[in-house]
């Protein structure tokens, strides 16, 4: 969250000297030089908007489940037909209440996910696989969760992305087949989920 807001605000002020520098100390001709700079920090700004909701969201999550350290967990990037819509990736977490059961977790939205596609993609270099051998998970499988690459030591999380179940209810599958309990489905209300087929 913090490198969230800073990065906004270094967009914005990298604007707005770009344009006082141009305004004050340059000719008119000069403009045609900075009118590059001004469009990408100004769509770079905007950019950086978007990724305020994820982030209070991964707070949410972080505050209603722990990080754990998963290893050699099941990915892809194929469509799965249990899926509703789009979606740019999965991984496949144990059920928590039945661990012989895997439930696929979802990217739901292409931001930010170029980075776990070229590690997840079937022909990757062995060195990119490498670096989702091991990945942190903060979440129920059930509902939704936190996934990050470790860093290079292993010793905290980086690459944070939320991914989210998105199983289709007319399939049969509801929570309570999951053995989602009310608890459990009050924790996912707290990380930010609001389960409709329960």
């Amino acid at each position: 969250m913090t490198m969230t807001v800073i990065a906004l605000v270094g967009w914005v002020t990298a604007w707005w000297t770009l344009l006082y520098v141009l305004i004050v100390f340059l000719s008119p001709g000069f403009a045609v030089l900075f009118v590059l700079p001004l469009l990408y920090s100004l769509h770079r700004a905007v950019t950086q908007l978007r990724y305020f909701r994820p982030a209070l969201f991964m707070r949410r999550i972080l505050r209603a489940y722990p990080w754990q350290i998963l290893r050699d967990v099941p990915h892809g990037l194929t469509k799965r037909p249990e899926v509703v819509g789009k979606h740019y990736g999965w991984f496949e977490f144990p059920n928590p209440a039945r661990s012989d059961q895997q439930l696929p977790l979802v990217f739901p939205q292409h931001l930010r996910v170029e980075w776990w596609a070229r590690r997840m993609a079937p022909r990757a270099r062995p060195q990119l696989k490498d670096q989702i051998e091991i990945v942190w998970f903060a979440g129920d499988p059930r509902f939704v969760g936190l996934i990050a690459a470790p860093t290079s030591r292993g010793t905290a999380p980086r690459r944070l992305h939320v991914i989210e179940q998105r199983t289709d209810a007319q399939t049969g599958q509801r929570f309570a087949d999951w053995g989602a309990t009310p608890e459990d489905i009050e924790r996912g209300r707290r990380a930010g989920v609001h389960p409709v087929h329960l």
